[in-house]
């Protein structure tokens, strides 16, 4: 048994878990994020930051932290109902409803429609992703190592490419950057806090914890809490790479508006620098090493969907479900990549803050004995903001009015809830009722003790 691993071990770690983390997401929206921010770069990016780079660290310091085997044992603590559902929900969003659709449209936007004439896109997608998720469809029917290998290749070409696109953007910039689009001309720290959620880095975190615990674990590191350490370790260099490349593409996205426009998303802002400043060579080679990461990343979420739904429906087979959710993914690719992005939002301004909450019980578990009560009181408030936040931005993604029931609701929310308007409306709700309900469980533990 190990008492800790040594450096390289942490490198070796912390690459394998950037890998995990570094897919589409993470390419096209510190892109987007840069072009609209303009001059209010620096605080949007750190608000990005926080959310893209801080809480994908403490979901996987949460799930070292909680010693559980995997997230639906620990969101079971709220109840094992809430478990399934809140398990699947999170499966189902990196999965075939956004992240891996999204995999395929990146792909595309970035590799192939340079290369489309105007006026083809739709069709030029549609032959794309029938090639794209078939071939993901067959890795996923008999999972091998080559498609672990192949990723490990990719990974660090696809940094070596981008360190070599992102310093040609610092020494070289495009252009000047621009002013800031509206969104962006208050509040942008707030506004590049919200983006965060769009690469669903936080809520893969918790899935892939499991996957890093148990690779230090097969090392040799067995104690609990050198188990937490070591997962901290490698975890920071992973943020730290994340980090450096979202501020790397922020700032090409910021020097490029004037060269090459403002685009809807951060998909033709990475081909077009390659044109700029490598031309057709620069093109082909992005678009070769980003589809095929990206087609290793839909192997992988479309593997992991059908295998956590298999444990929940033994009766239905794997490969039945590798072809539902390859079918799904292909159908909802088609929607086209800003619909996905569009409409992934209502669903992470819902999920987020209880993935958040849920990472914020498990460290403070131990203060109020592990109680039942705090985890359902607590995923109870912030369930009731969240959903409504879900609901209002549902409304936004339509260009709908409100429904007349949601009305008093969030005027109620827009009155007493502090940073309720920035999104955070959920946040001190929920400390509240950490603390209030801890106490309560602290007492009835005492109670119990001393009738004992």
């Amino acid at each position: 048994m190990k008492n800790k691993l040594t450096f390289s071990s942490h490198v070796a770690i912390g690459f394998m878990l950037f890998a995990l983390f570094f897919g589409a997401g993470n390419l096209i929206f510190p892109a987007q994020l840069g072009q609209y921010a303009g001059t209010n770069i620096w605080p949007a990016v750190i608000g990005f930051l926080i959310t893209g780079v801080g809480l994908p660290l403490l979901g996987i310091l949460a799930m070292g932290f909680s010693g559980s085997k995997n997230l639906q044992e620990l969101s079971s603590r709220v109840h094992p109902i809430y478990g399934v559902f809140f398990t699947a929900l999170l499966y189902l969003t990196i999965g075939p409803f956004f992240a891996a659709p999204r995999t395929g449209t990146v792909a595309y936007e970035v590799g192939i429609a340079p290369f489309i004439g105007e006026g083809n896109e739709k069709i030029g997608l549609l032959i794309f992703s029938i090639i794209f998720f078939a071939i993901a469809f067959l890795f996923s029917m008999f999972p091998a190592k080559l498609v672990d290998n192949v990723g490990k290749i990719l990974a660090p070409a696809l940094v070596v490419l981008l360190a070599v696109l992102l310093l040609a953007a610092v020494f070289n910039p495009m252009g000047a950057i621009q002013p800031p689009e509206e969104a962006y001309q208050s509040g942008a720290f707030v506004k590049g806090f919200l983006e965060g959620y769009n690469t669903m880095d936080a809520l893969a975190s918790l899935v892939f914890g499991i996957i890093i615990i148990t690779v230090i674990r097969s090392m040799g590191v067995t104690a609990k809490g050198q188990i937490f350490t070591e997962a901290a370790k490698s975890g920071i260099i992973a943020i730290i790479l994340l980090g450096v490349i979202y501020v790397g593409i922020g700032f090409l996205g910021a020097t490029s508006t004037s060269v090459l426009g403002i685009f809807d998303t951060g998909g033709p802002v990475l081909s077009g620098a390659a044109g700029h400043y490598f031309g057709t060579f620069g093109n082909v080679m992005l678009a070769v090493v980003i589809i095929l990461a990206c087609l290793t990343t839909a192997i992988g979420l479309i593997t992991a969907n059908a295998e956590y739904f298999n444990t929940l429906f033994p009766s239905i087979s794997y490969k039945a479900l590798v072809v539902f959710f390859s079918l799904l993914t292909f159908i909802i690719a088609n929607f086209g990549l800003a619909n996905i992005i569009t409409y992934s939002i209502p669903v992470l301004m819902f999920l987020y803050p209880l993935a958040i909450v849920l990472m914020l019980l498990t460290f403070l578990s131990p203060l109020f004995n592990h109680s039942q009560i705090v985890y359902v009181a607590t995923i109870a408030v912030t369930f009731l903001i969240s959903i409504f936040d879900g609901l209002k931005a549902l409304c936004s993604s339509l260009e709908i009015e409100y429904f007349s029931w949601m009305e008093p609701v969030l005027h109620f929310y827009k009155t007493v809830l502090p940073l309720y308007n920035e999104g955070l409306g959920w946040l001190l709700p929920a400390i509240i009722v950490i603390i209030i309900t801890g106490i309560i469980a602290k007492f009835q533990k005492t109670d119990v003790t001393q009738k004992a």
